[in-house]
C-alpha cells in the first residue's frame, strides 16, 4: 500500500496532462492527485498506473482514463454531500475520486470478484462508500432518491427505473450507444419529472450487462 514521492510526482503530471486536456475544476483535478490509481491496478501494470489510458481489471472489465473520469466528474457538479449513485464500481477508482470531492457515493457491481476486491481495498485506502453487489440495470431503489446517477459502461439505452431514481433537478451521466463508439449524454429531472438531454461527445467503454453475475 506504498504511496511514495514518485507516485506523487507521476500523478502530479497525470494531473497537469489532463488540465491541458480541458479539465479546469481545482476540486477535480486535486481529487485526481489525491487518489493513489496505482493501488487500483495490478503488479504488472504499476508501472503505466499514471499514463492517461485505461487499462484491464479483470472479468473483461477496465479502469477508465483518468481524463474521462474527470470528464464525468465534472458533468455531475459534485459538492460536498451529494449523494451519488454509480453504476459498475469496477476497480473503485472512480468512486474514491467522487468519494475525495464529499460526496456520499453508493455503487453497484455485477461482477463478484471486482465486488469483493472494491469491499477489501477502498476501506484499507481510508474510503467510506456503500458497496453493494447487484444488478445496475436495476439501480438502488431502496436508498433512492439521488442527487446524481454515473453509469460508467456503455448503455444501449437507460432504464427508466434509473430516473426514477433521480432527484428533482439530479443529473444521470452516461456513455450511451451500442457500438465500439459511445456518445456522453448527461440527462437532467426538470420540476415537472421529464428527462432533458445535452451531449458532451464520443467515448469509449466497455458495455453496461444486464442481471447480476454468477458467483
Amino acid at each position: 500500500m506504498e504511496d511514495s514521492y514518485r507516485h506523487k510526482g507521476m500523478r502530479r503530471k497525470l494531473v497537469n496532462e489532463i488540465r491541458k486536456k480541458g479539465i479546469l475544476d481545482e476540486k477535480i483535478l486535486d481529487a485526481i492527485y489525491r487518489v493513489p490509481r496505482h493501488l487500483f491496478l495490478d503488479s504488472g501494470f504499476l508501472g503505466y498506473a499514471y499514463e492517461d489510458n485505461p487499462f484491464p481489471i479483470g472479468s473483461g472489465q477496465t479502469i477508465s482514463q483518468p481524463y474521462t473520469v474527470a470528464f464525468q466528474t465534472e458533468l455531475l457538479n459534485v459538492k460536498p454531500g451529494t449523494k451519488i449513485l454509480e453504476i459498475g464500481t469496477g476497480s473503485g477508482y472512480q468512486a474514491c475520486v467522487l468519494a475525495s470531492l464529499g460526496a456520499d457515493v453508493y455503487s453497484i457491481e455485477r461482477q463478484k470478484k471486482l465486488y469483493e476486491k472494491a469491499c477489501d481495498l477502498l476501506p484499507r485506502l481510508g474510503f467510506d462508500i456503500h458497496l453493494f453487489y447487484g444488478d445496475g440495470y436495476l439501480g438502488l431503489p431502496d436508498y433512492a432518491p439521488f442527487d446524481g446517477i454515473l453509469i460508467t459502461a456503455a448503455a444501449p439505452d437507460i432504464p427508466q427505473c434509473l430516473f426514477d431514481q433521480l432527484q428533482i433537478g439530479g443529473v444521470l451521466v452516461s456513455p450511451v450507444g451500442s457500438g465500439g463508439i459511445q456518445t456522453m449524454y448527461r440527462f437532467t429531472k426538470e420540476k415537472n419529472g421529464t428527462i432533458s438531454k445535452e451531449k458532451f461527445g464520443s467515448f469509449r467503454f466497455v458495455p453496461l450487462l444486464k442481471d447480476k453475475a454468477d458467483d
